[in-house]
């Protein structure tokens, strides 16, 4: 049909540019590490005339990873105002000018002998997909017809699954991990990008954007028609009509007002509960583990990076599998597994690190454990967390809501990237435990206070928390719970 064609193609469009580059840009920085801290050293002998300390090399490598999840956070605080002034199109669009930047800095750093462009260039690499996995899911759930807005949304998280994968098999030794290629490894993410300024052009902008924020009906019908290929779109119209004239006077929020504004205290706890959550259940510090663990199940070393692969092709998997079910599942029973199974399989991965050198099948139990952790993560939380912001704020508090969800992202990104290692080093086998305490308190926040959104209209979602939020005045003892579970978790 046509209508699935458009919407398809603007899906692809919008995603090869987008979060794709946030799972291909954390990839593609492992396979030359060993490399880029061998440049780093040889650079500063030929500046300085001695070496540096391996502690030092250590230190400005650890600089150079965290340039990353900083411009994350730079790009998240940017992509509100960008979403709102230029649109959700054009703001995707001009973002792939910090890619371009970021490729020519890393491609050329060997050849002008300077290991701080690459650290720029990580910067630059990590705007851009602070600014994409904010407006991504903007942008296509507000283009979605609402039956299949959480399959059409939940498509950011299978492209960086992709991307994910993606850059594990590019960053192959055959490929472009190899010691003299590493430059253009890193300028690789440049492709994505000119394909998506080649490809997105074509394709409408939100029609919500058209309507409700620019007051231009006859461009949202427009747009309308190409998505959905049809003339009939009375229904879809009168209900963005109705959004429209609910939010009439009324001019895009900050996200300082949103902690303010009563009316929105449960969707804000929610979103900052399971935002949080996203980073901090422990999905990326798996990867950390998953070479060891490799090695001790007895996997020959050269053969490792092809096995990593297969993790990151699970994640892919389920989160192209969520896709599919989320708009018959909903999005609180994939959550509520989702976070149950790692708190399962968290509990059984510690039991078999702490045996790992006494019973010799234990190694293979912690390789199932990675794949099974990744595999629940991947069915629920990684693709719903994105999906939920769009649904449960209205036109005008959505910007400011994905600021808020991207910042705490990065943040904890970075948090977790920084404190794993102090955390493995106090609780060796035991690291898990906090990861534990983390998916549990989701779980339970989860099953007692998330409404269902599957379904229902952006009026009707917003209709749900409006008694909830306003049934907190009259029973005082009601709101003690959330509160605990989200210090719990931040």
């Amino acid at each position: 049909q046509l209508q699935n064609k458009i919407l398809i193609l603007t899906i692809c469009a919008a995603g090869i540019g987008g979060t794709f580059q946030y799972g291909y840009n954390i990839s593609i920085i492992n396979a030359p590490a060993s490399y880029i801290q061998v440049f780093m050293n040889t650079t500063w002998l030929e500046r300085m005339g001695v070496p540096l300390e391996s502690n030092m090399v250590l230190l400005l490598w650890s600089f150079t990873v965290s340039a990353y999840p900083l411009g994350g956070l730079t790009g998240a605080v940017v992509a509100g105002p960008m979403a709102i002034m230029l649109g959700r199109k054009m703001s995707l669009l001009l973002n792939n000018g910090f890619v371009i930047i970021a490729a020519a800095l890393s491609g050329f750093s060997r050849m002008a002998k300077s290991f701080e462009m690459i650290m720029l260039s990580r910067f630059f690499t990590g705007v851009n997909a602070g600014v994409s996995m904010n407006i991504q899911p903007m942008y296509l759930a507000e283009s979605a017809p609402k039956k299949l807005r959480g399959a059409v949304a939940l498509t950011s998280a299978s492209f960086t699954a992709l991307g994910l994968v993606l850059g594990q098999v590019v960053g192959l030794r055959e490929l472009l991990g190899g010691e003299e290629s590493w430059p253009f490894l890193l300028a690789s993410n440049v492709v994505p990008a000119l394909i998506q300024l080649t490809a997105l052009p074509w394709f409408p902008e939100s029609p919500r954007y058209l309507l409700i924020d620019r007051g231009d009906k006859e461009s949202c019908i427009s747009a309308l028609q190409k998505l959905r290929g049809t003339s009939d779109l009375s229904a879809e119209l009168e209900e963005m009509l109705a959004e429209q004239a609910a939010v009439k006077g009324q001019r895009a929020k900050n996200p300082w007002e949103l902690f303010q504004n009563p009316a929105l205290r449960w969707q804000l706890v929610s979103i900052v509960v399971l935002s949080s959550a996203m980073q901090l259940c422990g999905n990326d510090s798996m990867y950390f583990y998953a070479a060891y663990v490799f090695q001790e199940a007895g996997i020959p070393e050269d053969k490792i990076p092809y096995v990593v692969i297969g993790t990151g092709s699970c994640e892919l998997i389920t989160s192209v599998t969520c896709n599919m079910i989320i708009d018959y599942a909903g999005r609180r029973p994939l959550l509520l597994g989702g976070y149950i199974f790692m708190a399962g399989w968290a509990i059984v991965f510690m039991v078999a690190l702490s045996q790992q050198t006494q019973i010799s099948w234990m190694p293979y139990l912690s390789m199932a454990c990675i794949f099974a952790y990744i595999l629940s993560f991947g069915i629920g939380p990684a693709g719903v967390t994105g999906v939920l912001p769009t649904e449960v704020f209205d036109q005008m508090s959505r910007p400011a809501a994905y600021m808020i969800c991207g910042s705490l992202l990065w943040f904890n990104l970075f948090l977790v990237g920084t404190a794993f290692p102090f955390i493995v080093k106090s609780l060796a086998h035991f690291c898990y435990i906090p990861f534990l305490v983390v998916c549990v308190c989701t779980a339970l926040y989860v099953w007692f206070f998330l409404p269902e959104t599957k379904g229902k209209s952006f009026l009707e979602i917003s209709e749900e928390f409006r008694k909830r939020n306003f049934k907190t005045k009259t029973r005082g003892g009601f709101y003690k719970g959330p509160e605990e579970i989200k210090t719990t978790t931040l």
